[in-house]
């Protein structure tokens, strides 16, 4: 019989949280390298929970804080194969293309700062993520100053001309 579960993702108001499915132990030291090759001022650490022989979290990365929290988050989700990589300095979009290059990378599940819950199945061998709830449901349509708005703020971080 599966049962499901909501897991709250816990990180700093100043960082962004990426997670993802991998499946094999060099996901960490590969994973570092893709965010220092992306964004070399980026502050970060990330947590892989390997799924066979010792089942450790294993981690790696340039913030302790950032490093303690990534571990935190993945044991909560207490899945295997799964990595959380917390980012400050960086956004998502500035590593997503070289995290999804990382061979071992099977899918990422979300890329965000919004609060978030990683929906986890646990079934007789264990656990795994069924998908994630970013942010908040919608409040309605955007309209013309909310497309201003939109506008603007891509351009004002630079992602639009």
């Amino acid at each position: 019989m599966i049962q499901f579960e909501a897991v709250r993702a816990e990180f700093p108001s100043d960082a962004n949280i990426i997670i993802g499915q991998s499946h094999f132990i060099k996901t960490v030291e590969d994973l570092y390298e893709a965010v220092v090759g992306s964004v070399p001022e980026a502050k970060f650490g990330v947590a892989f929970n390997e799924a066979s022989g010792p089942c450790l979290t294993r981690f790696d990365g340039n913030d302790d804080e950032l490093k303690k929290i990534a571990i935190r988050n993945a044991q909560s989700i207490a899945a295997g194969h799964i990595f959380v990589l917390l980012l400050r300095n960086a956004y998502p979009i500035n590593v997503l293309r070289a995290v999804r290059a990382v061979d071992e990378v099977c899918s990422v599940f979300c890329a965000t700062q919004n609060s978030l819950e990683i929906i986890v199945a646990r079934g007789e061998q264990g656990r795994g993520i069924v998908g994630v709830i970013d942010g908040s449901s919608p409040k309605g349509v955007e309209g013309g100053p909310e497309i201003t708005a939109r506008k603007e703020l891509l351009r004002k971080f630079g992602y639009k001309r």
